[in-house]
């Protein structure tokens, strides 16, 4: 995931599996380089589920152990950004909401011949065709956004699966002025190797308040 305003641009990694059946996820995303010039890249543990994200090694007052959980139909991106990385089903369902598509041509994605399309797809639209899981977040994100409309590349291989997705989103830049755009490249390959996700226990979800960074 890449983020730039005004001059600044940061980058956003993140690396693990996922389970299309049960839509659970295990990631460690690297977060950017501080601002301050600590050579330190701190990673996080997200686990992803309908309607919720954990993440552990949040910083911000959570102790090391300890999981934040986040109900993301509560964030006004539906999860598509807060996380650094989009989820995988999330990244999919944007694609109902396409209002416009071109087919671009055949290319290659990671030793894969796949199709390539361009085109736009309404966050609103696709809030109203997703799964009742997505439902909440997508429409959450196309109040959210500065605008709805979402262009995206998509790479299909001859099975219709996705291989490649980038979006591009677009949001308010908070107390200034202007927006900040994100582009997100979700990148799919493995298929078929074991997912095993397991979410924490309650007693394991940090409670208390967490600091502002």
């Amino acid at each position: 995931m890449e983020m730039a305003t005004g001059g600044t641009r940061v980058t956003i990694r993140g690396e693990g599996v996922y389970d299309f059946g049960e839509r659970l996820g295990r990631l460690k995303v690297l977060l950017p380089q501080d601002p301050a010039g600590s050579s330190e890249r701190r990673s996080i543990t997200e686990l992803l589920a309908p309607g919720a994200l954990f993440m552990k090694n949040r910083g911000a007052g959570v102790p090391a152990d300890k999981w934040v959980r986040v109900d993301t139909a509560t964030l006004s991106d539906g999860n598509l950004v807060t996380g650094g990385v989009t989820d995988p089903f999330a990244a999919a369902e944007v694609l109902r909401g396409t209002r416009t598509a071109t087919y671009v041509g055949k290319t290659e994605v990671a030793g894969s011949e796949v199709r390539h399309y361009r085109g736009i797809a309404d966050l609103g639209a696709a809030a109203r065709g997703a799964s009742v899981e997505n439902k909440g977040p997508l429409a959450a994100a196309a109040k959210g956004f500065a605008t709805a409309e979402v262009p995206f590349d998509v790479y299909l291989d001859d099975e219709g699966r996705i291989r490649k997705v980038r979006h591009r989103f677009s949001f308010a830049n908070g107390q200034q002025k202007g927006t900040v755009a994100v582009a997100s490249t979700t990148l799919l390959y493995d298929f078929g190797a074991p997912a095993d996700v397991r979410l924490p226990e309650a007693r394991d979800i940090y409670a208390g308040k967490i600091a502002e960074e």
